[in-house]
């Protein structure tokens, strides 16, 4: 049955115990104001009594105005031996004056007699007094019932205590906690179906992904009566990491069918992936379902053939229910419905007999088979296209360039180099230094190309990667360079492949460059023909245009 199911954000505490996920007081109140427009129903904003970081944050989003989210702060029970209104740790979360407050406690004996080095009836009195003292604050509180399902595996009946302790104490709901990430997706359900039977309070889940079960045993808790799920946005958390909140949410909303958020918010889950991985530093997964730049990609001649026909034959939803996008790919395993669909989307036109698709298949296939990887690459893969049918002139030739490294006794060392080019009937020939050999050859054909093409000038570099196709070869291995530049209007990504790295960088700088001019010529080729039906019309008054090279240096 369709219910309402809370969702509760513990990127900003959780998720920054992740490895390389670090967050600023600044980042995260960013991401908390992110989360809230989104509309995350909780949003733990961190531990105050731990560190002076979290504490910040609650200072600075004491000025802050949350429309859709809790903002909550995190903390523990009280210490042994000694009242709620003397812990320190229980001063620093009412400090923050947020509404509501998330408590933990142990449920596993193992943790409160070996661990916290407390009788067994002293942590449920921890547990029950914590919640009570809390309440009669003014405080929403719910409680985390740590290693609960750990603790349930050894001793279920005391594991049972701690929760009802906290239902007597008062929570609001109560969240059962695979801590270690180790319980199997019919141990979580049978464990929340056992403990709804005997505790009225709400249930909730808080699943970590060290079997890569956290999704499936968060998904089984709600199945099991549990309306609350805590996670994370990306899985960002400790060791494996934490429930992914995007897998989450779209597998409850799209797939169960249960009520978690608008649906005009859920075509925002995209979005919301990708500002927190930006504002983490840490790279989007590709592979990462729903948001994933992958998730709707694809890449096999069949399956292209199909989508044209209908989409749902290889989707099993609609991407822009989740805002991300369809992407069709191009490799050596395409074939002509791959290319059909990318010259549309590229908006290049092709002869209608099939003759052009199977010339730039063969083509693709060729190349890729010498290593090159066009589904990266999509800035030289229309170049390919459009050189393949014809559609494009190369408006500059190569006729030498020499790079040259030097380095001293100090450690210092230098990099130059020099490059001649020909446009139509001119030549220029140009030296320019640079941090390394590669940035010397980019500046060296920016400053001899600027002359002819002063739009290059907008160009700038965004990514340079370097990787070895074959390592058996050492030193003299096959390498492939991928290049990522943009403009003000676009990112795009070129490549070239070869056994001297100079070289494999020259082809990705030389077709990046080019990329851009396309866009510019084609621009022109549209203001020629405007102009030379203008000339054609009887009371047109124009000059003769002028030549290729003219064209090109506007």
């Amino acid at each position: 049955m369709a219910k309402q199911i809370f969702l509760y954000d513990t990127t900003l505490r959780d998720g920054t115990q992740g490895e390389q996920v670090n967050l600023s007081a600044e980042d995260k109140l960013r991401i908390a104001k992110k989360l809230d427009g989104f509309g995350i129903h909780y949003v733990e904003g961190g531990w105050p009594g731990s560190n002076p970081k979290d504490a910040r944050f609650f200072e600075m989003a004491r000025k802050v105005r949350f429309h859709k989210a809790r903002l909550t702060a995190f903390g523990s029970t009280r210490r042994s031996r000694t009242h709620p209104e003397d812990d320190e740790n229980i001063k620093a979360l009412l400090s923050t004056e947020v509404e509501t407050l998330t408590i933990f406690g142990k449920s596993w004996d193992l943790h409160a007699t070996d661990i916290l080095g407390v009788t067994l009836e002293e942590n449920l009195a921890m547990i029950e007094e914590t919640l009570s003292y809390l309440g009669q604050q003014g405080r929403e509180v719910i409680y985390d019932a740590e290693h609960f399902f750990d603790g349930y595996k050894r001793n279920p009946a005391y594991a049972l205590e701690t929760v009802n302790a906290a239902a007597r104490g008062g929570a609001g709901i109560i969240v059962l906690c695979d801590t270690n990430g180790g319980s199997l997706p019919h141990e979580i359900q049978a464990t929340v179906e056992e403990v709804a039977a005997q505790i009225k309070v709400p249930l909730g889940i808080h699943a970590h992904n060290d079997c890569g079960l956290a999704l499936a045993n968060s998904l089984v808790a709600v199945q099991a009566g549990a309306t609350m799920v805590q996670g994370t946005i990306n899985g960002y958390g400790e060791r494996c990491g934490n429930a992914d909140l995007v897998a989450v949410l779209g597998n409850l909303q799209l797939k169960m069918g249960h009520s978690c958020l608008p649906s005009e918010d859920l075509e925002k889950l995209t979005e919301l992936s990708r500002y927190v991985s930006e504002v983490a530093n840490v790279p989007p997964l590709n592979q990462r379902p729903f948001v994933g730049k992958s998730a709707f990609a694809h890449k096999g001649g069949v399956h292209v053939s199909a989508i044209l026909k209908n989409p749902t034959a290889y989707e099993h939803l609609e991407p822009e229910q989740v805002g991300n996008r369809r992407r069709v790919l191009v490799s050596d395993l395409s074939g002509k419905s791959n290319i059909e669909y990318k010259t549309r989307e590229m908006d290049i036109t092709l002869g209608g007999n099939g003759y052009d698709s199977q010339r730039i298949v063969e083509e693709i296939k060729r190349l890729e088979d010498q290593g090159y990887e066009f589904d990266a690459a999509e800035g030289s893969l229309e170049l390919l296209i459009k050189k393949v049918t014809g559609q494009f002139e190369e408006p500059f030739q190569l006729e030498s360039f020499r790079v040259t490294i030097e380095k001293n006794r100090t450690g210092a060392s230098t990099s130059q180099a020099t490059i001649k080019i020909s446009v139509g009937d001119d030549h220029e020939i140009t030296a320019a230094e640079g941090e390394g050999p590669v940035n010397a050859l980019d500046n060296a054909l920016r400053k001899a190309l600027n002359k002819f093409f002063p739009q290059i000038e907008e160009m700038g570099l965004v990514d340079f990667k370097v990787r070895v196709i074959e390592g058996t070869d050492g030193t003299a291995a096959k390498v492939r360079v991928q290049i990522e530049s943009r403009d003000s209007r676009e990112i795009w990504s070129t490549i070239g492949v070869s056994q001297n790295v100079i070289e494999a960088s020259w082809q990705a700088l030389v077709d990046s460059v080019q990329y851009k001019l396309s866009k510019g010529l084609i621009g022109q080729e549209t203001m020629e023909k405007e102009e030379t039906q203008d000339r054609e019309k009887p009371a047109a008054d124009t000059q003769p245009h002028g030549n290729l090279r003219g064209v090109l240096r506007g």
